[in-house]
């Protein structure tokens, strides 16, 4: 599984359907993803009009609350057809298999579900720092990795310098989806943990998240060619 997925943080439903609509005209219907500030902005009626649009969707919510209400919130969230969502590792084992429970439909079915490890704007100084984590960044992951696949999950959102040792810990098939993706000629903006397509790849990402350097590109189009050419078509 290689993925391209193109963050639509947009803050308005106009603005994100206008960039999809650049896309209309040729075969590419590009998996994408609705996170925080679209969601807010626009609510649910979103998420339904890229689906039916025929786009995979990542539904980037992160939740991280008591079991209960998780697991609540999870099953609203798989109506709306999504293929994949997530919340935070750090809401412990016991979220993570209520919010699995949530999102399972009565048929059996469900979108894939994701744990946060630590975002990619979080450099180990300030883990350790401000959030009074002792640990390095690598054992931390790996440590919220091993819970997430403990309580069931299909896999981690990470940085891709931690995918490789994500595998390690928990076996090929964890998924893991990583944002913190800049072209080799790009500016870093507000993450710290990147890398570019190709160094994703070759880290072992399953998924690269990608938005600023598609949808700021003068070009969309061809900037989301290039991350396919680089982290897909090559992997082949």
């Amino acid at each position: 599984m290689k993925e391209v997925i193109v963050a639509l943080d947009f803050e308005s439903a106009e603005r994100a359907l206008a960039f999809l609509d650049r896309f209309r005209d040729g075969a590419m219907k590009p998996y994408v993803k609705i996170g925080m500030e679209l969601f807010y902005a626009a609510g649910p009626d979103i998420v339904r009009q890229v689906v039916d649009r025929g786009h995979k969707v990542f539904l980037d919510l992160k939740l991280h609350d008591i079991p209960n209400t998780v697991r609540r919130t999870m099953r609203v969230l798989s109506d709306l057809g999504v293929d994949m969502t997530n919340l935070h590792a750090a809401g412990t084992v016991a979220m993570m298999e209520a919010a699995l429970e949530g999102l399972t439909r009565p048929d059996g079915t469900r979108p894939k579900l994701l744990a946060v490890t630590q975002l990619t704007s979080t450099s180990e100084e300030r883990m350790q720092r401000e959030l009074l984590i002792g640990a390095g960044m690598a054992e931390t992951i790996a440590h919220y990795a091993k819970n997430a696949r403990e309580a069931g999950l299909d896999g981690v959102v990470c940085s891709p310098w931690e995918a490789r040792l994500v595998k390690d810990a928990c076996g090929p098939d964890f998924l893991t989806v990583t944002p913190g993706i800049r072209f080799a000629d790009a500016a870093a903006d507000d993450q710290v943990r990147i890398a570019t397509p190709a160094n994703a790849r070759a880290l072992g990402s399953d998924c690269i998240v990608v938005g600023r350097p598609i949808t700021a590109a003068e070009d969309p189009v061809a900037a989301y060619q290039r991350c396919l050419e680089e982290f897909v078509w090559n992997a082949q």
